[in-house]
């Protein structure tokens, strides 16, 4: 089905060039899936000779196939019109379907009197896209009319023929309007027969197509082709809120959808006690917050008090039968007494190696790689020429390395044997220290400096 799949390959379709059954104006623009397209007819079967043809917009009428054309659907094709001339249209359904769709929408053979011309030619084909093209710039110049002579109506969509001998009109209106006056100066300035027809909020939103608050595409512009009425209580059925803002479709009329689930919720509603506004305990009176209609629990308040206490339905029946025969129940929920289950480890269905279940499993040793790099920052000498350290010492002891000295050829050497050894470390400084103290506190000479220095004449 459509133009990518047809048997005589068909002509690219203009909407996302998906080469699917979009037609010309979007994916899945009231389109009906042909299911018996693919099924053998008998030999001896008679084709149904009424097609169904798609316009611009949401537009499809039936016509008669009186040459037995061979249509595929997506075929361009020349079709009769009430006011005379010809209209270019694409097949949406041929078939044993056609009969369906017209006794879905309550029609008979019999009604159907236009007929199918022929195949559109590629002369009727360029003709019908130039008056395509004139569309957008004849409905601003109609807008500006319409304003210059202070009509309250709103033009929102220009459909031009086929053979561009005429151009239809639609616009929304509060009331009715008395556009005489306009007709005539539409007619000069165009040169074409008008008509006006005026259309609803709903059917604008159809014709002109947008995005709604789910994300997808309008429901009104792809399939749905019959407009219920909508009232506020389908949203209080449904628990919502009365916000005019979220409830309101991009008609300004509110939403479709608010339909869709309205029948479950009915049935589920059924079994909602009604007039629960207020039950009597022996502990207080209490107040309905809200209902859970789905899961069937009604949600109490006492008086200046924040906590909400969810009753199952057949509770809140129950306390309601004894209000009635006058008996306040004691408790509002009735608390089961739950015996004491022995708690069970959990068992895993793997072995646990390497602690997989421990959500801080990597902080410990995130906090170990920091003290090894300290560790590690720590002994590294500074410096680019400064040497490597041979080994890591512990923590809270420090290396010293020594360079030997330069002897000084005056210096009488001393004799080789045992040395004592010098400490090292800290117990070397501190060594120093306590000598130097003990040279202050001896008794010098008069004159004498601290340091051993040499007495001042």
């Amino acid at each position: 089905m459509g133009c990518g799949s047809c048997s005589t390959g068909g002509c690219a379709p203009a909407g996302c060039k998906s080469n699917g059954s979009c037609l010309t104006n979007g994916c899945s623009k009231l389109d009906v899936y042909d299911w018996l397209s693919h099924m053998d007819m008998p030999s001896n079967f008679k084709p149904f000779n009424i097609i169904e043809i798609k316009f611009k917009g949401s537009r499809k009428e039936f016509f008669l196939n009186t040459e037995n054309l061979y249509l595929e659907a997506g075929e361009l094709v020349a079709v009769e019109t009430t006011s005379g001339g010809f209209d270019i249209g694409h097949v949406s359904l041929t078939g044993e379907l056609v009969r369906m769709q017209l006794k879905k929408r309550h029609m008979r053979t019999e009604d159907v009197l236009k007929k199918i011309y022929r195949k559109a030619t590629p002369a009727d084909v360029d003709k019908w896209k130039v008056s395509k093209d004139l569309e957008f710039e004849t409905m601003h110049k109609a807008r500006v009319l319409a304003k210059e002579l202070g009509l309250a109506m709103k033009l929102s969509d220009v459909d031009y023929q086929g053979d561009r001998t005429k151009a239809t009109f639609y616009y929304t209106a509060e009331g009715r309007v008395d556009f005489r006056e306009l007709i005539k100066k539409m007619a000069e300035t165009f040169r074409i027969r008008i008509e006006m027809r005026q259309i609803g909020m709903r059917q604008e939103a159809s014709r002109l197509g947008g995005i709604g608050s789910c994300g997808r595409e309008l429901c009104c512009s792809t399939w749905l082709t019959d407009f219920k009425t909508v009232s506020t209580s389908a949203a209080r059925y449904q628990n919502l809120s009365l916000n005019t803002l979220k409830l309101a479709g991009q008609c300004g009329k509110l939403k479709c959808c608010l339909n869709y689930e309205l029948d479950t919720y009915m049935d589920a509603l059924r079994d909602i006690p009604d007039n629960v506004e207020r039950l009597e305990t022996m502990t207080g009176t209490v107040r309905h917050q809200k209902t859970d209609i789905f899961k069937k629990l009604m949600w109490f308040s006492y008086p200046n008090d924040e906590n909400w206490i969810a009753v199952d339905i057949a509770r809140v029946k129950e306390v309601q039968k004894l209000n009635k025969e006058g008996i306040k129940p004691e408790y509002l929920k009735v608390e089961l007494a739950e015996e004491d289950k022995p708690v069970v480890a959990k068992v895993f269905d793997y072995e646990n190696v390497v602690g997989q279940d421990s959500l801080t499993r990597l902080d410990n040793k995130a906090g170990k790689n920091k003290k090894n790099n300290r560790n590690k920052n720590r002994n590294k000498p500074k410096g680019p020429g400064a040497p490597q350290a041979a080994a890591a010492t512990p923590a809270g002891q420090e290396t010293a390395q020594r360079v030997p000295k330069p002897q000084n050829p005056n210096q009488q050497q001393r004799p080789a044997g045992p040395q004592a050894e010098r400490p090292e470390g800290p117990n070397r400084n501190n060594k120093r220290r306590k000598n130097f103290r003990n040279n202050n506190n001896r008794e010098r000479p008069t004159g004498e400096k601290p340091g051993g220095g040499k007495p001042t004449e």
